[in-house]
C-alpha cells in the first residue's frame, strides 16, 4: 500500500474510533489527525477535503465491503429469510473480519442518528444496487400483507440491526472477548423474519396501528442495514 494510501487508512480508522466513542460532532478534524498519528493537523482535508468528505469515505467504505457478500447470498435466496439473510449476514461478517477491538457498529448507529450524516448515508446507498433490489424482493414476498405497514416495518429493520449490532460491539469491548458475530446476525436474521411475517393488529376504529407512514424510499431503508 503506497505511503499515502497508508495515511488516508489510518485517518479514516482513527476518524471511526473517535466518532464511535465521543460522538461525530464532538470531534475535530484535528483529534482525528492527532489518533491518526498524523502530525498535519489539516490531513483530513487534505486526504478527503472536509469533513463531508471524511464521513462519506467511512460509509463508502463498508457499504462497498457488504455489496458483493449481499448479491451472492441473495443469488442463492429462495425465501423471505434468504432475503433478510442476505440483508444482515454481510453486515455481521464485515464485522466479524475486523481488527478487534471494532468501532464500526457503534459508528454506524451515531452516523444514522446524526442529521446530517444520514444525508450521506441515503446518497451513498446510491451506489448499492445489491440492498435496494433485495428490500424490493422482501416487499413482493410480503405483498399479502397491507403496504405500508410492510414499509414501516422494513424501516425498523435499519434500528433493529443498527442497535444491537452496536450493543454488541461495545458489551464486547467492556467484557474484552471477541463478538459472536456469526451467531447475532443468525439470530437478528430469525427475528426480523419473524417480525416481517406478524399479524397485522387493528385499532378499534379499523385503522391499522402507527398511522399512515406512507412508502419509504429505497435509498433510505438501504442507509444502513449493517
Amino acid at each position: 500500500m503506497p505511503p499515502s494510501e497508508d495515511a488516508r487508512t489510518a485517518l479514516l480508522d482513527a476518524a471511526e474510533r473517535c466518532f464511535a466513542t465521543t460522538g461525530i460532532a464532538q470531534v475535530s478534524d484535528r483529534r482525528v489527525a492527532d489518533a491518526a498519528g498524523n502530525t498535519n493537523h489539516s490531513a483530513v482535508r487534505y486526504y478527503f477535503g472536509g469533513r463531508e468528505g471524511l464521513l462519506s469515505a467511512l460509509i463508502e467504505r463498508h457499504l462497498h465491503a457488504l455489496e458483493e457478500p449481499r448479491r451472492a447470498m441473495f443469488g442463492r435466496s429462495d425465501s423471505l429469510l434468504g432475503d433478510v439473510r442476505s440483508l444482515v449476514l454481510p453486515t455481521t461478517s464485515v464485522l466479524a473480519g475486523l481488527p478487534r477491538p471494532t468501532s464500526r457498529a457503534r459508528f454506524l448507529a451515531q452516523a444514522l442518528h446524526d442529521p446530517a450524516t444520514a444525508a450521506l448515508m441515503r446518497q451513498a446507498a446510491e451506489h448499492a444496487p445489491a440492498a435496494t433490489v433485495i428490500v424490493g424482493s422482501v416487499e413482493s414476498r410480503l405483498s399479502h400483507l397491507d403496504r405500508q405497514v410492510v414499509a414501516a416495518r422494513v424501516r425498523l429493520v435499519v434500528d433493529m440491526v443498527s442497535t444491537a449490532c452496536a450493543d454488541v460491539e461495545a458489551r464486547a469491548e467492556q467484557q474484552r472477548q471477541p463478538p459472536r458475530w456469526h451467531a447475532v446476525g443468525d439470530l437478528l436474521a430469525d427475528a426480523i423474519a419473524g417480525m416481517l411475517l406478524a399479524p397485522i393488529s387493528h385499532t378499534g376504529d379499523g385503522t391499522t396501528e402507527g398511522g399512515n407512514p406512507g412508502r419509504p424510499e429505497a435509498g433510505a431503508i438501504v442507509e444502513q442495514v449493517s
